[in-house]
């Protein structure tokens, strides 16, 4: 039996890297996955090359609570109720100190973290199953500062905030909640914030990273996917409230 053998997952962000990755390892692993994401052209590009039998997707905007419910509700109707839920989305912003950080960036930013992950477990709660698994995606940054990047640092310490309150709410229906928190990862979003990063420090900020982690490497999103699995399978039955890093020694 594999680990998620006819599990019921949902994905949220799961378009990005991190999100398709995570889809694919549930698939894997034996789930049934329920894709979300607000950009319906990745969205569908991502879906073309899967299993129809096993995976759906909904367009949908997870800082609106109508459609967060639309898409909880698409699922259940789909696979039946939830066992799996991955709060995946998310976007970055702007790297330049608080005194210059626009506000209107700033809400975003954290409106697409902490509002995104608040209605994501507000409406999916209701819909899982007893026993599941809700895993939330911070960051190194979700447990350590760095400068420069304040609204995101702050909504995935908020997010491990979620996980650690929504842990105690959630355990005598015996959902565990957990954080997944990866270093750099080899991806377009780190990527495209890495460029920026290197014309702030004057050097080539991948390389920068890669001389700051341990294993001397990027984490690749299979590696994250594999984690976020981890935690949402039985192997991780008595682990809840805590912190997963994914960060090759980083934060060691």
């Amino acid at each position: 039996m594999s680990d998620l053998d006819g599990k019921v997952c949902v994905v949220t962000g799961g378009a990005g890297s991190i999100g398709q990755a995570t889809v694919r390892a549930m698939l894997a692993h034996g789930g049934k996955v329920m894709a979300v994401d607000k950009n319906p052209d990745a969205l569908a590009a991502v879906m073309a090359t899967l299993d129809p039998a096993r995976t759906g997707s909904a367009v949908a905007d997870v800082t609106d609570a109508a459609q967060t419910r639309a898409y909880f509700a698409r699922t259940v109707e789909r696979f039946g109720k939830i066992d799996v839920i991955f709060c995946n989305a998310g976007i970055d912003g702007p790297l330049m100190p608080i005194t210059e950080y626009p506000e209107d960036l700033f809400d975003r930013v954290v409106a697409s973290h902490v509002r995104g992950g608040f209605l994501t477990c507000k409406y999916g709660l209701p819909q899982m199953n007893d026993g599941g698994s809700i895993v939330i995606m911070s960051s190194i940054v979700g447990v350590r500062g760095v400068p420069g990047n304040c609204s995101y640092v702050m909504a995935k310490h908020a997010l491990t905030g979620l996980m650690r309150g929504l842990a105690r709410e959630v355990a005598h229906r015996a959902i565990r909640v957990n954080t997944v928190n990866p270093a750099p990862i080899d991806n377009e979003f780190m990527r495209t914030a890495e460029k920026t990063m290197s014309v702030l420090i004057g050097r080539d900020a991948g390389e920068f990273f890669d001389e700051q982690i341990p294993m001397g490497r990027h984490g690749q999103p299979e590696e994250v996917a594999e984690a976020v699995c981890f935690l949402a399978s039985a192997r991780s039955s008595f682990t809840s409230g805590n912190s997963l890093m994914v960060d090759g020694g980083f934060c060691a």
